[in-house]
């Protein structure tokens, strides 16, 4: 038996000679020697290399969607679809187990601050590690912010209508001189009590507050939408500039300062975009 396969061995080991003879001439064109291992060697890594570039292939061109049973791109893309789907619905499940838990404790007039989060999301959230303390340097750096942002005109003053605005009345009197653009009065006088409070028309930002020869103590306080409004003969200021100020929050008090002033009252103006507007159009002082 030993001597079969040795023979055997011997036999896929022995080398034969091909050669390709010119017919006419009978001239020997080429020759090779192989044996029947060269062959099978030669067929083996032919066959591995033909396995290799099929699964090339089928692995990475759109050849894999004609196998039998391979799902195409519509299939791929809608499981994806269902995949995302059912996540949703998933989160909607426990939304609305979370609510319904919620209704069934108040119906029972339980107490709602007992409603527990499940572990899951205590462990995912780290709802148990919150704190909710500002510490020394968060401090300082909001007063700094606050500091930095005082003369800001932007700050706190919120987008309105252009077209529509609600003014609060400065102050309740009796107009004695109305606006006058020929004239070049820009504003309306109205005399009012003594001692009557002078009161910001709209949200803004003050940002003039001083005392002139002729006008006494003025204060501008700054609107959006390029709106700014003027008092003048002011006997006192209650704000300082750069003060963030609220619809009918009071900025002084009337007086009669100044030298173009004959007796207590309010001279009120009304800028856009520099040009002045008539109060009496937007405000009813009566």
């Amino acid at each position: 038996m030993a001597k079969e396969k040795v023979k055997l061995w011997d036999r896929l080991k022995y080398k034969y000679k091909l050669s390709v003879i010119n017919e006419t001439s009978y001239e020997e064109v080429f020759n090779f020697r192989l044996s029947l291992l060269h062959v099978f060697m030669a067929l083996s890594m032919l066959a591995v290399i033909l396995v290799v570039l099929t699964i090339l292939l089928i692995a990475f061109t759109d050849l894999r969607e004609f196998i039998p049973g391979y799902p195409d791109g519509a299939m791929r893309q809608m499981i994806a679809q269902n995949a995302i789907r059912a996540d949703s619905l998933e989160t909607e499940l426990i939304k609305r187990d979370r609510f319904l838990n919620s209704i069934q404790m108040v119906l029972s007039g339980g107490d709602t601050t007992l409603l527990e989060r499940s572990k899951e999301d205590t462990t995912k959230y780290g709802y148990d590690t919150i704190q909710f303390q500002i510490s020394e340097q968060e401090n300082a750096f909001r007063a700094a912010i606050e500091e930095r942002e005082r003369f800001n005109l932007a700050v706190g003053i919120k987008e309105q209508n252009h077209d529509y605005y609600h003014f609060f009345p400065p102050v309740e009197g009796v107009i004695t001189q109305s606006f006058d653009e020929k004239r070049r009065h820009y504003g309306t006088d109205i005399v009012a009590k003594a001692n009557a409070k002078v009161a910001s028309v709209l949200d803004g930002v003050v940002i003039f507050t001083d005392w002139t020869v002729k006008t006494g103590y003025v204060i501008q306080v700054q609107h959006a939408n390029d709106l700014v409004s003027i008092y003048k003969h002011n006997s006192i200021l209650l704000k300082k500039q750069g003060d963030y100020v609220r619809a009918g929050e009071v900025l002084g008090v009337v007086g009669n300062t100044g030298e173009e002033s004959s007796g207590p009252h309010l001279h009120f103006e009304l800028w856009r975009a520099g040009n002045p507007l008539n109060p009496e159009n937007f405000i009813k002082f009566k």
